[in-house]
């Protein structure tokens, strides 16, 4: 028996889009069904300059709709390039617009906080993490924006691994340690490679804000991607943030990086509440003596140049990393890193109206 038009389309809502947790007719992509006497063409439209996206996007639609529908199956996508959209997937506009002219994003949070860094591996994640958990626990109604695209993990160290429901075409945060959260590695498979452009990277960064079921919030804090790059820029035109704070570690070669992080935010005039100096010291359990393993007081040195407070210098702790890492941040673990976030708290709100 043939399929009828709608028939086909529920079918297409449980094809997802490659390496997305997210299906082809809600990111608006179907433009067509044509349902033929030998068969079915379905039309697709995508914003990408990628040419391979139409063989991944015949892949996916042949796997997932060939044995329920009878006679030929015909896929036919249209990238949209030039001077159409290239927002990303789904239906773009037909004129790109000026991101500073867009309406603001995430209107029903009073605060929202950037954890930034000008390179990876200094930590971020975990301190954005732990700061979302602290001011969760000084009563302010929390939310956690994971918007590293690339390299996701607040979804490991908060130890929300499960998928997020969707209601009325809005994805529902999750909820861990009593903060609202979501991350892109939330909604791909967790082996996916994120090979995107930067106006795919900005696409869904606006989605993550704009296609979630937010609540009314005291604070969003957010995970941003290390660099000063589209990420940076689609926030800061975006939303309205209340201040960014930034992550190095003391030696030179990361605070080199943390200085164009401030120097990038201070251009599109977002206050810098402060930097966090993390990895500090390492302190021998054996004999408690401090090694300053990449150097010394970088942190505070650079908080005097910039003329902005030192937040807190934290260690290299394996308890730091055994609690990210079991989906339980150290704050909640132990009392001396809670009262430690609790001061970065306290910091934070005390420049904020």
């Amino acid at each position: 028996m043939a399929l009828n038009r709608d028939e086909i389309l529920d079918l297409l809502k449980q094809v997802n889009y490659p390496g997305l947790n997210r299906d082809l007719v809600s990111f608006g992509m179907v433009q067509d069904v044509e349902i033929l006497p030998d068969g079915v063409n379905i039309y697709l439209e995508v914003a990408s300059k990628d040419p391979d996206i139409p063989r991944r996007l015949d892949a996916v639609v042949k796997r997932g709709l060939e044995a329920k529908v009878p006679g030929r199956l015909q896929v036919f996508t249209k990238l949209k390039t030039g001077g159409e959209s290239e927002a990303g997937p789904g239906h773009g506009h037909a004129h790109a617009q000026d991101p500073n002219q867009l309406p603001k994003l995430l209107n029903q949070v009073k605060h929202v906080v950037a954890v930034a860094s000008g390179k990876g591996g200094v930590g971020k994640s975990a301190v954005a993490s732990n700061l979302a958990v602290a001011l969760a626990a000084a009563g302010y109604r929390t939310g956690l924006l994971d918007a590293d695209i690339y390299g996701p993990s607040v979804q490991l160290i908060m130890g929300t691994l499960e998928r997020p429901f969707v209601q009325d075409n809005k994805i529902i945060p999750l909820e861990a340690h009593g903060v609202h959260m979501l991350s892109i590695g939330h909604l791909i498979e967790e082996d996916a490679a994120m090979i995107w452009r930067g106006p795919m990277v900005m696409q869904a960064l606006t989605q993550l804000m704009q296609d979630v079921l937010w609540p009314e919030l005291d604070f969003m804090v957010v995970d941003m991607p290390p660099g000063t790059g589209d990420a940076q820029l689609t926030m800061a035109q975006r939303v309205k943030l209340s201040g960014v704070v930034v992550v190095t570690t003391p030696q030179e070669v990361a605070l080199i990086d943390a200085r164009k992080a401030i120097t990038m935010f201070r251009k599109v005039e977002v206050p810098i509440l402060g930097i966090i100096e993390n990895m500090s010291w390492f302190q021998c359990p054996d004999t408690g003596r401090r090694h300053h393993i990449f150097g010394q007081g970088g942190g505070a040195r650079e908080a005097v140049r910039q003329q902005v407070p030192l937040l807190a210098e934290l260690p290299i702790d394996i308890r730091i990393r055994e609690s990210g890492d079991l989906g339980r941040p150290i704050v909640t673990q132990d009392p001396v890193y809670a009262e430690l976030f609790d001061q970065v708290v306290q910091a934070i709100c005390r420049q904020l109206p």
